[in-house]
């Protein structure tokens, strides 16, 4: 093996940068991989779209308004 005027083997310098450049690449793996389960398996929870009317059957179900005004909503809203 060759000694340079360094001290240390040819070679034994960059083995420190080629285990740091060997953690990031497989750190960066691990964490697009992670990221790409989590984008892909996360569910949206669902827009909930209330019609005017959905609302009145809703509060006359509940026991809000009564038969009559559910009836008045109704003939506002068709």
């Amino acid at each position: 093996m060759m000694w340079p005027m360094w001290g240390m083997p040819i070679g034994m310098g960059w083995m420190g940068f080629g285990g740091l450049w060997m953690i990031l690449l497989w750190g960066g793996l691990i964490a697009l991989t992670v990221w790409g389960v989590v984008r892909l398996t996360r569910r949206e929870a669902p827009t909930l779209k209330h019609d005017p009317l959905d609302v009145a059957k809703e509060r006359y179900a509940k026991g809000e308004i009564s038969q009559e005004e559910f009836k008045q909503l109704k003939k506002d809203l068709s």
